[in-house]
């Protein structure tokens, strides 16, 4: 047993003795980030992937456990996890829709310490994304989980080399698109009742957007990362660029995101869009805006799309 380290956390002292040895991962930022950190051979269970590993993961997620749904509770605690580690607070939210394992600090009672991705951090534990401070949701934060998870899992040097390779992808793209006029930008899914779901200004995707090139349309929208919209309000902002949002599945790949598209593209509602009119509308993928290890290949997707000259 190595000597006790902690890190805060969203508000919460993280401490453990020695690395921990037995880590559960909710959700798609944190499965990947666990890889990234080359502590595979730790997880013992994965749940609910939005979309496809990233390829240089996939040969890792294969040797784990998966569920497609979150753990009950009792789920989560058959697998005597030590470490919870969640994309998204939801995982600990008592009011939220997806399947809560209880609050952080009814999980530590029991001996298990637990991490919500920075970019997310409820403003107290048991709480939604709908309480997130907007001044969190940025690229440094992921930097700064990675830094922190590299310290207690023991893997720090796996975390700066993680860290300096994101950094440098992103500075490349950043340094391509610099000067650029910069096109608007909607993240927008379909709903069954003719609305549309947009991203919000306080979403990581508006960063993706923001630094590979563009603005985000709905950025000065700031109540919660997801907001339904009518279609009228997307036609009044008029985006140059559409992306959709589509999830959730773990064999999910863009070519999925093709019926979204799709759909955009044949509403007559949204016929006098500039990105409908100039068939600007491109598949995209709710895993691609979530925060994480992804971040890099998300800007160079997108940065691909908006500046295609620059970006290749």
């Amino acid at each position: 047993m190595g000597a006790a380290v902690s890190r805060e956390n969203c508000g919460i002292d993280v401490a453990v003795d020695g690395p921990p040895k037995r880590v559960y991962a909710a959700y798609q930022p944190a499965i990947e980030m666990a890889h990234a950190l080359g502590i595979t051979d730790r997880l013992v269970g994965t749940a609910f992937l939005d979309a496809q590993v990233l390829p240089e993961y996939v040969d890792q997620q294969k040797r784990v456990d998966y569920v497609p749904s979150l753990p009950s509770r009792e789920a989560l605690l058959e697998k005597q996890p030590d470490f919870v580690l969640s994309g998204f607070n939801g995982f600990f939210a008592e009011q939220g829709a997806d399947s809560s394992v209880g609050t952080r600090a009814s999980l530590r009672e029991l001996g298990v310490e637990s991490w919500i991705f920075s970019p997310l951090c409820p403003s107290e534990d048991g709480l939604t994304d709908q309480s997130i401070d907007p001044a969190t949701v940025t690229v440094e934060n992921v930097y700064q989980d990675l830094r922190d998870l590299g310290v207690l899992f023991g893997v720090e040097d796996t975390a700066r080399a993680v860290i300096a390779d994101l950094r440098e992808r992103i500075a490349e793209v950043e340094k391509r698109v610099d000067g650029a006029e910069r096109p608007s930008v909607a993240i927008v899914s379909p709903n069954e009742d003719g609305s549309y779901g947009t991203v919000s200004g306080i979403d990581f995707g508006s960063h993706i957007i923001e630094r590979a090139g563009g603005r985000n349309v709905f950025a000065d929208l700031s109540d919660t990362r997801n907001i339904d919209i009518g279609a009228e309000e997307l036609v009044n902002r008029d985006p140059d660029v559409i992306l959709t949002d589509a999830c959730c599945n773990a064999d999910m790949t863009t070519r999925d995101a093709q019926a979204d598209v799709d759909a955009i593209l044949r509403d007559p509602a949204l016929a006098d869009i500039t990105a409908v009119a100039d068939k600007a509308v491109h598949p995209f993928l709710f895993a691609d805006r979530s925060a994480g290890v992804r971040a890099a290949h998300s800007i160079e997707q997108v940065a691909a799309l908006l500046h295609p000259n620059l970006v290749g």
